[in-house]
């Protein structure tokens, strides 16, 4: 086996899921902060949300290798505080961006199969990771939710770390960890800007799947670069997100 580690991306990989960040749920949002004393309507939270949001972004630094992912329940926390609640402003700001969330969630599901292909890639050997553009607020409960949780030997999200793909730094916090070696580690994920072109800076192999949840402007997936058996290749492409018909695929490399 050429691979002995597969990184996953999450949502667009591995999950499909919809969300609309409309004015209603900013409303609701702030309703609930207006229960515990902070003050916003939807329109002036949304204003302070941005407002604060920039303000951390700019001290995080931002730069062409540099993508810095501001934790979204600090940032609410700051928002209480900043409206003179600040007993328990942590947590009421984890429940705050919670209930963002789910009031923005139209749908969440696995892709087919995915439970199944995670158990048989498990039983033929390889280790499993998650790195996820995410936030732990609530994809760490969206995990949960999934049941897949404990498929995976390890779980990195980029607000646990303030910096997300492509940057190379969040690659690198769970190569590091792990001891891995970045030659016999493939990364799978449905973003070419961010997922594959981050794995490539850290010389990883890759698998693009072009899927429901990839960027508009992103091309499909060539046919011509299926994984194979014996492939020389480094960087593998597959349309869709069949993962039944993946396993077996993968189990090749």
């Amino acid at each position: 086996m050429k691979y002995t580690d597969l990184i996953f991306d999450l949502y667009g990989t591995l999950v499909d899921i919809h969300t609309e960040e409309d004015a209603v749920v900013w409303e609701k949002t702030a309703l609930y902060m207006g229960y515990y004393g902070a003050a916003y309507t939807g329109d002036s939270l949304q204003a302070a949300f941005q407002a604060e949001m920039s303000r951390w972004e700019a001290q995080a630094g931002q730069s062409y290798e540099v993508y810095p992912d501001i934790p979204f329940d600090a940032v609410l926390a700051a928002l209480f505080r900043s409206a003179g609640v600040t007993e328990n402003a942590d947590a009421l700001g984890l429940h705050a961006a919670q209930i963002f969330r789910i009031a923005s969630t139209e749908y969440i599901c696995l892709y087919d199969g995915v439970l199944d292909a995670l158990a048989a890639l498990h039983r033929k050997g390889f280790r499993l990771w998650l790195l996820s553009n995410a936030q732990r607020a609530f994809t760490a409960y969206e995990l949960r939710y999934l049941g897949l949780e404990p498929a995976f030997d390890g779980i990195w999200l980029s607000s646990d770390y303030q910096c997300r793909k492509p940057d190379p730094r969040f690659y690198q916090a769970l190569l590091e960890a792990q001891q891995l070696d970045p030659r016999k580690c493939l990364m799978i994920g449905n973003d070419r800007s961010t997922d594959i072109a981050g794995a490539k800076k850290v010389g990883l192999a890759t698998l693009y799947l072009h899927t429901n949840l990839t960027p508009a402007d992103q091309a499909a997936a060539l046919p011509d670069r299926l994984p194979a058996r014996g492939s020389r290749r480094k960087h593998f492409e597959y349309e869709g997100a069949n993962w039944p018909e993946l396993v077996p695929l993968l189990c090749q490399l």
